[in-house]
């Protein structure tokens, strides 16, 4: 583990099937980015890939090996945000296809032993079509679930704000679907989106930490990068620990430019949060007493 932490720590990076590298992780082509961060002292990735199915496993765990580091988990954000393929597309083909890829990454984290996670290629609803729209990716992430549980995975899912998706933007939403699945799955937190939905992440990590296998970090309001001295870190790390959390901590955020100096800013910032909560409180001296008295 990263020193200090208790879980591992992971950056966002984007599979070499990406058209380009997703904004919110590692501005560099994998094997580049990987190298950077495990010079900076990360123990993994998460990777988010587009359409690589589970023959590029092997190709996949040995860049990230080789310097080190582990894959933690596969992200699917790119089918959407890329190819603009989702769940809910009015187009039978589209969703059929967006389907596809997401079952390839299933058989892919499968491969890896690492969770996969959905987040917003759920898709958006269209006036008049909500109804149908939710039937449709209901029965889709079913379908992903008993896929990803069948190769050895397990499917998280993300609650993300009304800005990204029309489907579950609590946890709670997401864990009313969770319980309807036939298959185990789990939650993603991402700060951000519980943010934007007016929901305290430290309370939604003290509740919902045991089915919760990542925390998702940026610095509030601007998503950006962590800020050192971040007051909230503290709180989260201590939240974690004491709700018993025992999946990873990504690193989910813009760059600012420049990622190398972003990914060690996070570290750091992460890093001093918790040396603080590690700090041991001193004692309170006890009053001196007045001996006329």
């Amino acid at each position: 583990m990263t020193a200090r932490l208790p879980w591992p720590l992971a950056y966002t990076v984007s599979g070499d099937d990406c058209t380009t590298p997703m904004p919110l992780g590692y501005d560099a082509p994998l094997a580049e980015a990987v190298g950077h961060l495990a010079e900076l002292g990360y123990d993994g990735v998460e990777v988010q890939v587009r359409e690589t199915g589970a023959d590029a496993a092997e190709a996949l765990a040995r860049t990230v090996e080789a310097v080190g580091l582990r894959v933690l988990g596969i992200g699917t954000g790119p089918v959407a945000a890329q190819d603009r393929l989702t769940l809910t597309d009015p187009s039978p083909d589209v969703r059929r296809h967006a389907l596809f890829r997401l079952l390839g990454a299933a058989r892919l984290a499968g491969e890896l032993g690492v969770p996969v996670t959905l987040g917003q290629t759920r898709g958006t609803f269209l006036p008049g079509l909500g109804d149908l729209q939710r039937i449709w990716a209901e029965r889709a992430v079913e379908h992903l679930a008993e896929e990803a549980s069948m190769c050895g995975s397990r499917l998280l899912i993300e609650p993300q704000s009304r800005a990204n998706t029309s489907l579950w933007h609590t946890p709670g939403e997401a864990l009313a679907v969770i319980d309807s699945l036939g298959a185990p799955a789990g939650l993603v937190l991402d700060t951000h989106h519980l943010d934007a939905e007016g929901i305290d992440a430290t309370q939604a990590v003290t509740h919902h930490a045991r089915v919760t296998g990542c925390l998702q970090l940026a610095a509030p309001a601007t998503r950006g990068p962590l800020v050192l001295g971040d007051p909230r870190l503290p709180a989260l790390l201590q939240a974690l620990h004491s709700a018993g959390f025992s999946g990873w901590l990504t690193l989910e955020h813009t760059q600012d430019g420049d990622s190398p100096r972003a990914a060690a800013r996070s570290w750091t910032a992460l890093t001093d949060a918790a040396a603080v909560l590690a700090r041991p409180v001193p004692p309170i001296s006890p009053r001196p007493t007045n001996s006329s008295f």
